[in-house]
C-alpha cells in the first residue's frame, strides 16, 4: 500500500512549491498559533484576517503540521523530500463527532449538517509539491443519523407560517436534510496551485475565513462546506515602505442543498406559501479581501472585504464577473435591475494585537448591499448593518507557560431600523438570489444566520496546546422575524433564545490532538412558539433542553 502511495505521488510530480496550508477545523492548531502570536512567539505582521494560513511562509515552520518542531522527524517516511525540488507530506488524519440529543444545534462545523443524533466527519490526505506547483488532496466524508426532530411548530397560526415563509423563500436553509441517514462526500481542504514567493494562484475547495473574529465572521467562515473557487492570494505579508499587505481574490461556485423547507405544501388563503427556487442553477460568487498593517502602529491591521453573488444564467456582462467595487451609489427610490439581481455585502474590520500585554481587540462592521450613498451612511449607519466586537487576553499564572485566557465576543446581524425590518433588508437573504448567501444549505458567514444576535464569553486555563475552560453563550435567533411578526401585537415574550453553558477541554497526547466541548442548550420559546394562558400572562413558552457533545481527534503522522 505504501509503495502504491509513493507511485501515485511520483506520477503527479511532472504536473505538481511550498504552499501547504493548515486546514481549517483541524483540532487545536489555529488556536495554538493565534495564542503564540499573542505571547510574542510568532511574527506579528501576520494579521490572521485571511485564513487558511501558510505557516511555513508566514512563520517559518518546517511544515504546516509541525507547529513546534516536535510532531515530525527528519527521518519520517510520511514527510520526506522527493528529489531536489519536491516534497511529500501526509496531512493529519482527523475524525470529529457531534451528538445532539433532542434537536439540531451547532455552527462553524464545516460540512456537518443540522442534525439530531450522531454525525461524524472524517478526513485524511496528502500534500505534494514540485518546483512551483503544489497539490493538496484532503476530502471530507460526512455521515449523520439525521433523526427526526420537531422544527417550526405546525401549531403556529397560519399568518405566522406565512411571514416565516417570507424569510424561507429568500434563503436555502432546510431544517432537515431528508428523512433518513445522510452521507455525503466533499472535496474538502483540497487545492492545486502555482506558487511564487508571496503569492499563490490556483483552484481550491478549502474553507475560507475572512476577518479577525474568532467565533462569528460576517463574510466568510467554516460554517458551511468549502466551495470550489479560483483564488489569487498572498501566502505571507508583502512588505512596503508604508506597511505590509495581505489579500485574496476569489471566483467561486455555490450550490443548493437540494432539500425543501419545512411544511412546504402548506397554503394560506388558497396560495402556496413555498415558492420554488432555481435549484437547477448554480450561483457565481466573486469576492475580495484586503488587509493592511501600517508600519507606524505596531500590531494594528485594517481591512476591507466584499462579496457579490448571482445566478450564472443571469450573467451577461463583464462587470458581473468582478463586481468588487460597486460604484452604482444611488437613492433608495432609484432601481437598477443589473445591480438588484446581485446579492452584495461588504465589511470593514480591524485587529489590534499587543504581544507585550498578551492582548488583542478586534471588530468588524458590515453593510448589506453596496449601493448606499455616503450621506445615507453618515445619517443612518445602523440601517442594513451587522457588526462584531471581541477581545482576548492571556493573563500569566505563577507556573511557567501557564495562562488564564479571557475571551469575549458579540455578533449582531439583527436589524434595529424598522424600515429595514419591514422591507426584509436582513443579512444573508435576498429577494432575487433566493438561495441567499449559502452553500449546500448553510450560511457562509455567521453561523447563527439571519437576524441573530450572539454574546459569548470564555474563561480557560491554557498551557501550550492544552486548554480547559468554561464558556457561556447567549443566542437570540432571527430577531428580524420576531419584530416583523410579533412587534405589532406587543408580545415581547416570544423571542427565541438559547442560553448555552459549555465545558471545553483540549489536550495534546504526543502526536494526537484531542478537542472536546460539552454543551447544555437551554432553549426559551423554541421557534418563537408560545401558547397563551388566559389566567397567566407570563406563561412559559415552548422551552426545551438539548445536550450536545463535540469530540475531535487529529493524528499527526510522525
Amino acid at each position: 500500500m505504501k509503495k502504491l502511495l509513493y507511485l501515485f505521488l511520483f506520477g503527479l510530480l511532472p504536473i505538481v512549491s511550498w504552499s501547504q496550508t493548515t486546514p481549517m477545523g483541524t483540532p487545536l492548531m489555529e488556536e495554538y498559533m493565534r495564542r503564540q502570536q499573542l505571547l510574542g512567539n510568532l511574527d506579528p505582521s501576520v494579521s490572521f484576517n485571511i485564513r487558511p494560513l501558510y505557516p511555513r511562509q508566514a512563520f517559518g515552520f518546517e511544515n504546516a503540521v509541525d507547529l513546534d518542531s516536535t510532531f515530525t522527524s527528519t527521518e519520517s517516511e510520511y514527510h520526506k523530500p522527493l528529489g531536489t525540488k519536491g516534497r511529500m507530506i501526509m496531512m493529519p488524519a482527523v475524525v470529529r463527532s457531534q451528538f445532539n440529543s433532542n434537536y439540531a444545534f451547532g455552527n462553524n462545523d464545516g460540512p456537518m449538517i443540522p442534525n439530531r443524533g450522531l454525525q461524524t466527519h472524517a478526513t485524511v490526505g496528502i500534500y505534494a509539491e514540485y518546483g512551483r506547483f503544489s497539490l493538496q488532496v484532503q476530502p471530507d466524508l460526512i455521515h449523520a443519523q439525521n433523526r427526526e426532530y420537531q422544527g417550526f411548530p405546525e401549531e403556529h397560526w397560519g399568518s405566522t407560517w406565512q411571514e416565516y415563509y417570507d424569510f424561507l423563500n429568500m434563503i436555502d436553509q432546510p431544517e432537515r436534510y431528508g428523512n433518513g441517514p445522510y452521507t455525503m462526500f466533499f472535496l474538502g481542504q483540497s487545492s492545486l496551485r502555482f506558487n511564487m514567493e508571496h503569492l499563490s494562484i490556483g483552484i481550491s475547495s478549502e474553507s475560507l475565513w475572512w476577518g479577525p473574529s474568532k467565533r462569528h465572521s460576517l463574510m466568510m467562515s467554516n460554517n458551511a462546506p468549502g466551495f470550489l473557487h479560483l483564488t489569487l492570494n498572498t501566502r505571507k505579508p508583502i512588505e512596503t515602505n508604508i506597511g505590509s499587505f495581505e489579500g485574496q481574490v476569489i471566483a467561486g461556485r455555490l450550490e443548493s442543498s437540494g432539500f425543501l423547507p419545512p411544511n412546504h405544501l402548506l397554503s394560506e388563503r388558497y396560495q402556496m406559501l413555498y415558492h420554488p427556487k432555481r435549484d437547477d442553477e448554480w450561483r457565481y460568487l466573486a469576492g475580495i479581501i484586503l488587509s493592511y498593517q501600517p508600519k507606524w502602529v505596531k500590531g494594528l491591521s485594517l481591512g476591507y472585504s466584499s462579496v457579490s453573488q448571482m445566478y450564472w444564467n443571469d450573467m451577461d456582462r463583464f462587470g458581473d464577473f468582478l463586481p468588487i467595487f460597486n460604484g452604482d451609489k444611488r437613492a433608495r427610490s432609484v432601481s437598477s435591475p443589473a445591480v438588484d439581481r446581485r446579492q452584495q455585502m461588504s465589511t470593514g474590520f480591524f485587529r489590534w494585537m499587543m504581544p507585550e500585554g498578551h492582548f488583542e481587540f478586534y471588530g468588524e462592521y458590515g453593510s448589506n448591499g453596496n449601493s448606499k450613498r455616503l450621506r445615507e451612511f453618515i445619517v443612518n449607519p445602523d440601517e442594513g448593518r451587522a457588526f462584531t466586537l471581541g477581545f482576548v487576553n492571556l493573563h500569566p499564572l505563577s507556573k511557567k507557560d501557564q495562562f488564564l485566557q479571557v475571551h469575549m465576543e458579540m455578533t449582531l446581524t439583527g436589524q434595529t431600523v424598522r424600515r429595514g425590518i419591514r422591507e426584509m433588508n436582513s443579512w444573508y437573504i435576498h429577494p432575487h438570489v433566493r438561495h441567499g448567501y449559502t452553500h449546500h444549505g448553510q450560511v457562509l458567514g455567521a453561523g447563527n444566520g439571519t437576524g441573530s444576535n450572539t454574546f459569548f464569553g470564555e474563561l480557560s486555563w491554557i498551557k501550550n496546546f492544552n486548554r480547559i475552560g468554561f464558556q457561556l453563550e447567549h443566542i437570540t435567533y432571527n430577531n428580524d422575524f420576531y419584530y416583523k411578526r410579533f412587534e405589532i401585537i406587543k408580545d415581547f415574550r416570544r423571542k427565541y433564545v438559547d442560553i448555552v453553558p459549555s465545558l471545553v477541554a483540549d489536550w495534546r497526547f504526543g502526536n494526537v490532538l484531542l478537542s472536546s466541548r460539552f454543551q447544555y442548550v437551554n432553549t426559551l420559546n423554541y421557534k418563537w412558539y408560545l401558547e397563551n394562558d388566559p389566567d397567566f400572562y407570563m406563561t412559559p413558552g415552548l422551552d426545551r433542553k438539548n445536550f450536545v457533545a463535540n469530540v475531535g481527534v487529529a493524528y499527526i503522522f510522525k
